[in-house]
């Protein structure tokens, strides 16, 4: 019985680490040619990746993930149950500068929506400019 429970549950095992593979690779954006992967899995998804919402199995599974995807992986488990993996190799220069330029527009983006947002609030805030005192000679 106890092989029989062995083998059960290494069957489970490996395929927690294919689902999870599946997630990581589908995170994977192509111009990075498989560097700077990460995948966020919620208290909740990974309650129902693991039995019992077992958070060391669905690391340990992603760890073996990440290497079958040639990962350095890292993990880390938040304290509001939240699991990180990322993928901490270092990437050739030129996906670097990919990935530094994609940033840059990225936040440019931001600044430039933020600026453009503000010039609308304030062109379309009631004016705050004095009026003249209407007086006995002017007419309406």
């Amino acid at each position: 019985m106890p092989r029989q429970k062995d083998e059960l549950a290494e069957r489970r095992f490996a395929k927690l680490v294919a689902q999870i593979e599946a997630m990581m690779s589908a995170c994977l954006k192509p111009e990075y040619r498989g560097f700077y992967g990460q995948l966020v899995l919620t208290r909740d998804a990974v309650a129902e990746l693991g039995d019992a919402g077992e958070a060391a199995e669905v690391r340990r599974a992603a760890r073996t993930a990440g290497r079958r995807l040639g990962w350095k992986v890292r993990t880390h488990a938040a304290d509001d149950g939240t699991l990180i993996i990322i993928d901490d190799r270092d990437p050739p220069q030129e996906v670097r500068e990919l990935a530094a330029r994609r940033s840059a527009e990225a936040v440019s983006a931001v600044i430039a929506g933020a600026q453009a947002e503000e010039r609308m609030l304030r062109t379309s805030a009631p004016s705050t400019f004095p009026t003249r005192p209407s007086g006995p000679g002017d007419s309406l």
